[in-house]
């Protein structure tokens, strides 16, 4: 997991050979104007998703892995609190091949708040619970990155 601000994403660009192309797209667009919907970037291996979620509170957020795609989320609305717990540190779960989402109904190890201008990148070792917060609806950016 790495917690960082915007403007230090660039430093992350030689982690994943699609993230200088992720990188490039969120530098030069306007993240808070666009629509809700996907972005395909390169094909099915690098999407960005704006949306606008549900506020959930720790006791309803669940935690998820992923094992084929690196998340990198952005709050642009509110700051978002993120659960997190290894996922070595984890239950087996059900996974579902085709959404690529294993989720646990159990409290997360620890939290952190993202603020607007903040990202935090997620690896398919991290388990995470987005989503938490007291406003209704946060509006963010999730990249998805095939790992």
């Amino acid at each position: 997991m790495i917690i960082d601000t915007l403007d230090n994403l660039e430093k992350y660009a030689s982690l994943n050979p699609l993230f200088a192309k992720a990188i490039e797209f969120l530098k030069n667009t306007d993240l808070k104007a666009q629509p809700v919907g996907k972005v395909e970037l390169d094909g099915k291996n690098l999407v960005v998703n704006f949306s606008v979620a549900k506020g959930k509170t720790k006791e309803q957020a669940q935690l998820e892995t992923h094992k084929k795609f690196i998340d990198i989320q952005i709050p642009l609305s509110c700051t978002e609190v993120m659960g997190y717990t290894p996922a070595c540190d984890l239950p087996e779960g059900e996974y579902n091949a085709e959404k690529d989402i294993t989720k646990f109904a159990i409290p997360s190890e620890s939290y952190i708040a993202v603020n607007p201008g903040m990202f935090a990148i997620f690896f398919p070792q991290d388990g995470h619970a987005p989503c938490i917060s007291d406003e209704e609806n946060i509006q963010k950016v999730i990249v998805k990155v095939l790992a």
